[in-house]
C-alpha cells in the first residue's frame, strides 16, 4: 500500500471522523481533533515501518488524540489567598506530647535490630545510607530494618489505642484501649 498522505486522508477520513466524533459530542472539537491527527499522521509517516500495520497505527493516534484532550480538561484547582490552614491549637499539641511519650517508650520493646535503626534514624536523624554505614549493612537491609521496625511500632500503636486523624492525616484525638498510651503506661 502506497503510505501518502493522500492515499491515508482518501482510505481513512470518512471513519476516522466518525470514530473520534463517537468520542467527542462538540463536533468542533471533533474537527480539530481530526485535523491533529492528520498533522501528527504527515508529521510521524516517516516512523511507520509496516504498511499492514497503518490501521492500527492511524487509530492509536486517533485514541491518543482523544486522550489527551480529555486529559486536559481535567480541573485545576486554584489556590486563593483565602485558604489558609488553620492554626494549630494546643490541644493537638498536648496529644503530640503524649503521644511522643508513648511512641519511645514502645520502642524500647522491639527487637533490638529494629530499636537500634529507629532511634539512629527517627530521633539521632540518620539517613538510611548513613545508617547502613554506620551499622556496616547495605543500604537495602538498612531500609529494611526501617521499614519493620515502623511496621512493628504502628502494629503496637493500632493494638493500643484508636486514633482519629484530621483529613490531613494528622492525629486530631486518640483512646487508648490499655494503658500503653498513656504517659505511665508500657508497651505490652
Amino acid at each position: 500500500m502506497d503510505t501518502s498522505i493522500e492515499v491515508i486522508w482518501n482510505t481513512f477520513n470518512h471513519r476516522l471522523g466518525r470514530f473520534i466524533r463517537s468520542r467527542v459530542d462538540d463536533k468542533q472539537i471533533a474537527d480539530d481533533l481530526l485535523q491533529d491527527v492528520y498533522i501528527k499522521i504527515h508529521t510521524n509517516l516517516d516512523r511507520l515501518r509496516d504498511d499492514d500495520r497503518l490501521q492500527a497505527w492511524v487509530y492509536q493516534i486517533a485514541r491518543n488524540a482523544v486522550y489527551d484532550y480529555y486529559r486536559s480538561l481535567k480541573p485545576v484547582a486554584e489556590i486563593t489567598e483565602a485558604i489558609t490552614l488553620p492554626e494549630d491549637t494546643n490541644e493537638s499539641d498536648e496529644i503530640t506530647e503524649q503521644l511522643t511519650h508513648a511512641v519511645r517508650s514502645m520502642i524500647e520493646f522491639l527487637p533490638d535490630e529494629y530499636r537500634e535503626a529507629l532511634i539512629l534514624t527517627e530521633m539521632k536523624g540518620l539517613t538510611q545510607k548513613e545508617l547502613a554505614e554506620y551499622l556496616g549493612i547495605s543500604v537495602s537491609g538498612a531500609k529494611s530494618r526501617v521499614q519493620r521496625g515502623r511496621k512493628l511500632l504502628r502494629e503496637m500503636l493500632l493494638r493500643c489505642c484508636h486514633f482519629q486523624f484530621d483529613r490531613r492525616g494528622k492525629v486530631i484525638d486518640y483512646y487508648p484501649h490499655c494503658g500503653c498510651c498513656s504517659p505511665n503506661g508500657c508497651a505490652n
